[in-house]
């Protein structure tokens, strides 16, 4: 897959898209549902997120990272499918690759408030969140830097929808109380070994959300000093959408330019508009160089649980009925996508549906007594 020459990534300013002016207000909705039609991703500036603060944040994770395992095991999420806490090691693994799990370790917090009923129902998906001891300015920077990113794709979701001629809180609507997570990644040292191998920091896949946000992020050199992406080092590539001419799509540099964030576009909003914007195939390549590793951040939107995940009725064709059915609860897609990629296990798709079966048969048991 070849880089052609029209294959930029356009960049859109936030002012923009809250304008008072409707024509630049409009220009910007088209801008960014062609670039997350096209690409599935666009980059924003103006999104407010301070570099101090993500860098000091990084810094602290960094240092929480090189603690020992037993007390990282403390706040460790294995329990409810690592939604929450940290993250060890090649534990994760995309769905849809070489198999080689995701090599880097994370740390996942909800921002926001989550439904209290779904935090019934789904335990896993809307647990309370998992905090290191002693932990309280990293967690305040922590969860100011997730909200303030969820604003930012809030902002983005509303010209999304006017963009794609719709009233514009259509994808708010399905969002309050949903089980949006921030989550912090440390990609580990690569080796010369590694690196003859071909290790990826994250491989090809998908995300299974509505809207993800990378506010950009830090790389380290090998004596652990923050430093300037090395030469020949990877990060961020996609693969834009196929053509009947190029039908594996272009496979390009993903990554924003200084100051700007990356927004993507995951599963739940492809299926959403039944295809047209399209969850962007991304993979995290690692530095040809041993010794460095990276620090980065991602929020991902989600939908709320009872959300049905299915083309909303605009783009309700046959074909997309037929390419993204049968529909499903937000909940039960998110369930069966963490078992999927290794996070949550396999029994847990028993947990779905009508469970009480039991009392049946304890009731026929009595009656034979």
């Amino acid at each position: 897959m070849s880089r052609a020459a029209d294959l930029d990534i356009p960049v859109i300013d936030l002012d923009d898209l809250i304008s008072d002016d409707r024509d630049r207000r409009q220009a910007a909705d088209r801008t960014l549902c062609d670039s997350l039609a096209r690409f599935g991703l666009i980059h924003v500036r103006g999104h407010g997120i301070d570099r101090g603060d993500l860098e000091a944040l990084y810094t602290d994770f960094t240092g929480f990272t090189q603690r020992p395992e037993p007390e990282k095991r403390a706040s460790a999420g294995d329990d409810i499918w690592y939604q929450r806490g940290w993250t060890p090691a090649n534990t994760e693994k995309a769905v849809v690759a070489g198999g080689q799990p995701d090599f880097k370790e994370c740390f996942f917090a909800a921002p926001l408030p989550v439904d209290p009923v779904c935090a019934v129902e789904h335990p896993q998906l809307y647990a309370e969140n998992r905090w290191p001891d002693r932990e309280g300015a990293f967690r305040r920077l922590y969860l100011r830097i997730g909200r303030q990113l969820h604003a930012v794709g809030l902002t983005l979701l509303r010209g999304a929808a006017r963009g794609l001629e719709l009233p514009q809180h259509t994808f708010l609507a399905g969002c309050e109380g949903a089980a949006h997570v921030t989550r912090l990644l440390r990609y580990l040292e690569v080796t010369a070994e590694r690196i003859e191998q071909g290790v990826l920091w994250g491989e090809e896949h998908t995300d299974f959300n509505l809207l993800t946000l990378l506010p950009g992020g830090q790389f380290y050199d090998p004596t652990g000093r923050p430093c300037p992406k090395p030469a020949g080092a990877g990060g961020l590539y996609l693969r834009t959408r196929g053509t009947a001419d190029n039908p594996t799509g272009h496979r390009i540099p993903g990554g924003a330019p200084a100051g700007c964030l990356v927004a993507q576009v995951g599963q739940q909003l492809e299926i959403l508009t039944g295809g047209r914007l399209q969850a962007t195939p991304h993979e995290i390549t690692a530095p040809k160089q041993p010794g460095y590793t990276r620090c980065s951040m991602a929020h991902f939107i989600h939908l709320h649980a009872h959300q049905l995940v299915a083309p909303l009725p605009r783009f309700r064709t046959r074909d997309a009925i037929r390419a993204y059915g049968p529909a499903v609860l937000a909940g039960t897609y998110g369930t069966k996508t963490l078992v999927d990629i290794g996070l949550a296990p396999a029994e847990a798709l028993d947990r779905l549906g009508y469970r009480h079966y039991d009392r049946l048969a304890d009731q026929r048991a009595e009656e034979g007594r």
